[in-house]
């Protein structure tokens, strides 16, 4: 029987507090996907790119070594990996010769349009350079947007 759960690629931002990283104005959000998730209508998926993200911007701060063995269980346990295509590299490499600094953005990205995943995300940048080389951007969610569409 094929899931009829929205799947949703989360952007690294919506992850940090889990780990112990302090992101402003994401309660909403948080709160929403919470919801969403409780009741069993969205899956979520990261990748390997935003672990590696994560630990990035750790190893610039002072953190609880205990809050993040617990964080990075949870993201574990909760949620799925999603992985690019073969196609997907090669996409974000394109990409980011065309521009974008971001390979992360870039790859998560290019994992969540070639894997039909929905990619959520504040990043009003990525999105603008995407719509500006005319890339599909059918499977972004603009963070205001998912907001706006659950009344949140």
């Amino acid at each position: 029987m094929k899931s009829l759960k929205t799947k949703i690629l989360l952007d690294t931002t919506y992850m940090l507090p889990i780990v112990g990283i302090h992101v402003e104005h994401i309660e909403r959000v948080l709160v929403l996907l919470r919801k969403l998730y409780t009741k069993r209508t969205i899956e979520v998926y990261y990748t390997p790119f935003n672990m590696f993200e994560i630990l990035g911007k750790l190893a610039k701060i002072r953190y609880s070594k205990e809050r993040v063995v617990l964080g990075l269980a949870s993201i574990k346990e909760a949620f799925k990996v999603a992985y690019p295509t073969m196609e997907g590299y090669l996409k974000a490499l394109e990409l980011r010769r065309k521009g974008f600094k971001d390979l992360i953005d870039l790859l998560l990205y290019v994992t969540s349009f070639t894997r039909k995943i929905w990619f959520l995300t504040r990043d009003i940048e990525l999105i603008e350079f995407l719509r500006k080389q005319g890339e599909d951007i059918s499977y972004v969610i603009y963070e205001e947007d998912f907001l706006k569409k659950h009344k949140i």
